[in-house]
């Protein structure tokens, strides 16, 4: 198939493949067409490079800041941060970027991208996840949502104990100020979800302990930890005839990655925002009244990026397909990251009017080996085009997850490409 994109340049790529690995890309066009980005570094030997570092416990993070004038062809670095899963924005008259190292971090540009304040944090005591999804803009508010660990009860990757927050702040007001943020009630999937009510579709499609990761019998090296959700995007429906349209702009929705051990699920939540001012998050019913956690979405078994793209009345999600999910665990080969359905060789967009049908737009770029990845991306909309930036992987790469390069994309004419 030919590809909608290919790699346009490099953002970044490792200097020792083994040792530090590129993660959380993200992007935002400013109003003038500035391009920022952001990422951060992985690995053992973060801990030794220079310049500002955060900790999450004995763990060193590093991000990086970068901004391009050309339409993403170059780019220039211009800070480090002390964070990671942070991603960019605009609000007012000035750039953020949001991520955390276990609190919430904030830094603030006042001349695009230019030079950036000391990093501020937003909570104190705290752990938090993410990885760089959306941001949302409504009535002079700016929407994103961060995922909260409420929980030590899980011994492993504690995605059941993650409750993702959809954050609200003013865009005129001093984001950077804790204060001026408000945040929603939580939710977390080991609260929420029912496992003993999930028949007929095979969810959990694996076994997994409580709280215990379940190392698979027919291959050890690869495990399911207990079903949950994470990397939430931020939609709000805004054509009546949707079926959860909200007349008063109260109600937003949010879309996220299903651990489920299965392919092509999102789990979904719901957010009302209240009379006084605060939100708070609930599941959502199907007209017939039902409860609604899981819709149809391919690639949901990984990260994906949804943004609205209003000229063309369209959703847009960029995310990696899955091809055989429903191979045996123990027939994997040695380049194959973790469960078959944790695939991450193929990176491809699709579009959407409702954010449940959604149509194959194309393949936006694809690894040479299982090894090379191309996933966990993120888009801006440019003027006409579409910019993606990938996590990815060439042959030095340490493995499909432990990726030694971000890549740029881009899409010209992206909205050419609806049918």
């Amino acid at each position: 198939m030919e590809k909608l994109a290919g790699i346009l340049t490099e953002l970044y790529r490792s200097p020792d493949p083994n040792r530090l690995y590129a993660y959380s890309p993200g992007i935002c066009a400013l109003p003038d067409g500035r391009l920022v980005a952001t990422m951060d570094i992985g690995g053992p030997s973060v801990g030794e490079l220079p310049g500002v570092k955060g900790w999450i416990g004995k763990t060193a993070v590093q991000g990086k800041i970068f901004v391009s004038d050309d339409g993403g062809i170059s780019w220039r670095h211009v800070a480090d941060t002390p964070m990671q899963h942070a991603r960019p924005f605009w609000a007012g008259k000035s750039v953020y970027v949001l991520g955390h190292a276990g609190d919430l971090t904030i830094v603030r540009s006042d001349d695009r991208g230019h030079t950036w304040s000391k990093p501020a944090r937003l909570t104190n005591g705290q752990l938090w996840h993410a990885a760089p999804c959306n941001v949302h803009y409504a009535k002079g508010n700016v929407y994103l949502a961060m995922e909260r660990k409420i929980s030590d009860a899980c011994r492993t990757w504690p995605v059941s104990v993650l409750a993702p927050v959809l954050m609200r702040a003013r865009c005129e007001d001093d984001l950077t100020r804790a204060e001026n943020w408000c945040f929603a009630s939580e939710l977390c999937c080991k609260n929420t979800v029912d496992l003993d009510k999930c028949h007929y579709f095979g969810m959990p499609f694996y076994r997994a302990l409580d709280g215990v990761t379940n190392l698979l019998v027919e291959h050890p090296k690869r495990h399911f930890p207990p079903p949950g959700w994470l990397e939430t995007n931020v939609v709000q429906f805004t054509d009546p005839s949707h079926i959860w349209y909200d007349p008063s702009g109260k109600t937003f929705h949010l879309w996220m990655r299903a651990h489920t051990g299965g392919t092509n699920l999102a789990a979904i939540l719901k957010v009302v925002e209240n009379d006084d001012g605060s939100m708070t998050t609930m599941t959502e019913l199907a007209p017939s009244g039902e409860p609604i956690i899981y819709l149809p979405c391919p690639g949901g078994e990984m990260k994906f990026h949804i943004l609205w793209d209003a000229p063309s009345e369209r959703f847009w999600m960029v995310g990696t397909q899955p091809t055989d999910s429903m191979a045996k665990p123990e027939s994997l080969c040695e380049e194959r990251y973790d469960l078959p359905n944790n695939e991450r060789q193929r990176l491809v967009l699709w579009f959407s009017r409702n954010c449940v049908d959604w149509c194959f737009a194309g393949l936006v770029d694809m690894g040479e080996s299982q090894k090379q990845s191309r996933h966990y991306a993120s888009m801006a909309v440019r003027g006409e085009d579409l910019m993606i930036l990938s996590r990815s992987g060439d042959a030095q790469a340490l493995s499909a997850h432990n990726t030694n390069l971000i890549t740029v994309h881009k899409i010209n004419g992206f909205r050419s490409l609806v049918y």
